[in-house]
């Protein structure tokens, strides 16, 4: 969506004129009232000034270690605490390098626990390695810096 907007920041006809066509079906939708438009940003893209006028920016904090601990229980609701434990361990330290580009997300760990879980990965086994890195981490350099290990760093774990 964000696409439409056209170079000189100008908004989508699409909010101009309050509706929109659905091609399939041939079908247009047009608002009664106008639209209250909820978009998200990972801040990983620069928004038009046009576009950042007409909002209202909420932000809305990382999960503490608690509320995830909460999150991931929706997503993994007889996940064996000691494991639990461990990932929320080596998850918050890898968000912690200074030098990981891309930090992992809550998406990303609650992958990362199914990968690990899948594969029969016991909670002692991450003390020493962490598999399935590839799935925290997109970046090669993020996951060559992880696998340096605690070891060379005074902020291991």
């Amino acid at each position: 969506w964000m696409e439409s907007f056209s170079s000189n920041g100008e908004e989508p006809s699409e909010l101009d004129k309050m509706s929109f066509s659905i091609l399939e079906t041939s079908e247009t939708v047009t608002a009664t009232n106008r639209p209250i438009v909820i978009i998200t940003s990972n801040n990983e893209k620069e928004l038009p000034d046009a576009f950042l006028r007409r909002c209202v920016f909420h932000y809305i904090a990382f999960p503490s270690q608690d509320l995830m601990r909460d999150i991931v229980k929706v997503h993994h609701p007889d996940l064996e605490d000691k494991l639990m434990e461990q990932c929320l361990t080596r998850f918050y330290w890898i968000r912690d390098l200074p030098d990981v580009r891309k930090r992992p997300s809550t998406s990303e760990l609650v992958d990362w626990i199914a990968a690990l879980r899948r594969a029969g990965i016991a909670a002692e086994s991450l003390e020493e390695k962490l598999p399935f890195l590839g799935v925290l981490l997109k970046r090669e350099n993020d996951i060559a810096e992880v696998e340096q290990g605690p070891k060379q760093r005074s902020t291991g774990w």
